[in-house]
């Protein structure tokens, strides 16, 4: 991860990175059409509890299915704003969304577990990622975490198998579940 002054600095903003399928929306494959998007249990809730803890919450998601065909990258902006006009209407306000819209072999910096979209998040929320949490279903979020100073916790809401990841990962059962486990660490 590239150096960012607020690494280095204890006044830097604390953020609570999400990833999107499989954490906040149903895992539904490449999901294209902003009519199938669908909250799991317990996602608008834990978001509602660490907004109100004043953490900055943002969405890094990766999107290969724009490289690979499936769908254009209107598709997926229009199933972001679905969501996002969603979340505001249940009174939760996203503050950013990233993706990445490139294949796993593309070697770019911003699929995760690389730190691009963490990066750019840093530098445009001056972030401290000290102060910074990832939540995710899958390996490469908690990579992406790690990989970035960030602390990690894992939800057990996505397809990914989670026997793979280290033992050392707190694992909650939903979104909801995990902004409590980051309250209570916070206190």
């Amino acid at each position: 991860m590239k150096r960012h002054r607020s690494a280095e600095n204890s006044s830097g903003r604390p953020a609570v990175l999400l990833d999107r399928d499989g954490t906040i929306l149903d895992e539904m494959g490449y999901l294209r059409d902003p009519g199938s998007i669908r909250f799991l249990d317990g996602a608008v809730e834990g978001m509602r509890l660490l907004q109100r803890a004043d953490y900055i919450l943002l969405v890094v998601t990766n999107q290969s299915g724009i490289a690979r065909g499936y769908f254009q990258e209107e598709d997926a902006l229009a199933v972001n704003l679905r969501m996002v006009l969603e979340l505001r209407a249940a009174g939760v306000k996203l503050d950013g969304i990233y993706h990445c819209p490139h294949l796993p072999d593309d070697r770019c910096s911003c699929r995760k577990p690389a730190t691009g979209m963490l990066d750019r998040a840093v530098d445009d929320f001056d972030l401290d990622p000290g102060k910074c949490w990832i939540v995710g279903d899958a390996e490469g979020d908690v990579q992406m975490g790690r990989n970035g100073g960030l602390r990690t916790v894992m939800v057990l809401t996505g397809k990914e198998d989670k026997g793979v990841i280290s033992a050392s990962v707190p694992k909650t059962a939903d979104l909801l579940e995990a902004a409590r486990f980051i309250l209570e660490a916070r206190s």
